[in-house]
């Protein structure tokens, strides 16, 4: 697709200007990812308005009872035109997150100031939202009848919904076996056609590529470059949030690597147009076990990447050969941010103590604290500075991860020991419970 009065989409590769995307959304010179780009050139906004007028704009949308203008994605068009009638997107509603402050977890990592975007309060709970809502406003535009995905969950709960909001048919591939629950019912629930096939995520994709060169199937896997112009959105939100005053640090969980490019190309084009005047560092977190973009980093300097046979427990981020990685390297170079891996025990500790602020989210979300804490270490986080997690899923998206790390016995040398909460099973008296009472420190 080109509509050059409203965007062109461009290969990162070899940086051609694509006439009609092909179905997979990558350059068919070079194999490259495609992205959205505006003719917007440097400090110049749109027919006029200046920077605090945009502003103004957008926060007065807030108020107004149309559909798009309730959408925390849509209330931004001015820097994502890529449909032609902002009035028939497709929306839940999505965006409008809260950004909540984290005491504990600010004292546990080291620095003064923590906050947390928490994209898991979108309609349904995970950050996938803000970029279906685009895509799939974008397939519909262009008459398509069935949308498909390959995920470990968030996408397809996402894109099972709005498909269904959009009258659609949709796909779902997802591993079996590989997929919490809370996310597959999701899908289900949306009447998704859901097929689980005895693979990986990245055999899913395969399998994906095959069915849509055979059937008319619009993609929306992160891969589209729309999905990431709705969730770019996330970082105006941010900025609107904290008054427009530039975070040091933004600390992103790493898996397809969509959402760290997405945060990345918003914050970038905001600071190109004159919003603001800086950008933070972006900072990657990816769990031990898939890690390809930190080992690409520390092994080839991020100039290739080997994939990896994905293995962690948070499964949003179980991903081994993510498409995104090249995008994700041009952030972490552009905003001069770091990239590191955590273990199963820091990110199962760092859950439970971003639910001990009254904040819960699912793993690959506390990825992040535990890579803060990382960096924190490695002085590369000061504790004078302000650093904001994204946390990408809500808690109930995986609550069985939850209910056995708590339950679970602790085993000696168990460093996980102290962040558990177990339930406590007692007689039905009030002396019991008196008693369990004065064991954790309370007082008559």
């Amino acid at each position: 697709m080109n509509d050059g009065a409203r965007f062109v989409l461009r290969c990162i590769g070899c940086k051609a200007e694509v006439a009609e995307a092909a179905g997979d959304f990558r350059c068919v010179e070079c194999r490259d990812l495609l992205e959205v780009s505006y003719p917007w050139s440097d400090r110049k906004l749109f027919e006029g308005a200046d920077a605090a007028a945009l502003k103004q704009t957008w926060l007065s949308r807030r108020t107004s009872p149309k559909g798009c203008d309730q959408s925390g994605v849509w209330r931004f068009r001015e820097l994502l035109p890529i449909v032609r009638d902002f009035e028939h997107v497709v929306t839940l509603r999505e965006g409008n997150t809260p950004i909540y402050e984290l005491p504990r977890c600010a004292v546990s990592a080291g620095v003064q100031r923590l906050l947390a975007k928490h994209q898991g309060m979108n309609p349904t709970g995970s950050f996938k939202d803000t970029g279906m809502t685009a895509a799939l406003s974008v397939a519909r535009e262009q008459n398509f009848k069935w949308v498909g995905c390959a995920s470990t969950g968030n996408t397809s709960a996402s894109m099972a919904a709005f498909a269904a909001r959009a009258g659609m048919r949709s796909l779902v591939l997802v591993p079996q076996g590989q997929i919490a629950w809370g996310k597959l019912a999701q899908a289900l629930e949306y009447g998704a056609l859901t097929c689980q096939l005895a693979t990986d995520f990245d055999g899913c994709v395969r399998v994906l590529g095959e069915v849509m060169r055979r059937f008319p199937v619009y993609l929306l896997n992160s891969v589209n470059p729309f999905r990431l112009e709705g969730q770019k959105t996330t970082a105006v939100e941010m900025l609107e949030q904290l008054e427009w005053r530039v975070p040091d640090h933004v600390i992103v969980p790493g898996g397809n690597l969509a959402n760290s490019s997405a945060l990345g190309k918003g914050f970038l084009e905001l600071r190109a147009l004159g919003l603001i005047e800086k950008l933070p560092k972006i900072s990657i977190i990816q769990a031990a076990g898939a890690n390809p973009l930190a080992r690409s980093l520390r092994e080839h300097h991020g100039e290739k990447l080997e994939p990896v046979r994905a293995e962690t427990r948070a499964t949003a981020i179980r991903i081994g050969n993510p498409a995104s990685w090249k995008k994700a390297i041009a952030v972490l170079r552009a905003t001069t941010g770091a990239c590191e891996d955590v273990t199963e025990d820091e990110i199962a500790i760092a859950k439970a103590e971003i639910g001990a602020d009254g904040v819960g989210c699912e793993p690959a979300s506390a990825a992040t604290l535990a890579g803060l804490k990382k960096l924190v270490h490695m002085h590369f986080v000061k504790p004078g500075e302000t650093a904001v997690l994204i946390l990408t899923g809500h808690l109930l998206k995986d609550p069985e991860y939850t209910l056995d790390f708590h339950s679970r016995p602790a085993a000696d040398h168990d460093h996980t020991a102290r962040s558990r909460r177990p339930p406590l099973s007692l007689e039905a008296s009030a002396d019991a419970v008196i008693h369990a009472l004065n064991q954790a420190g309370g007082h008559a």
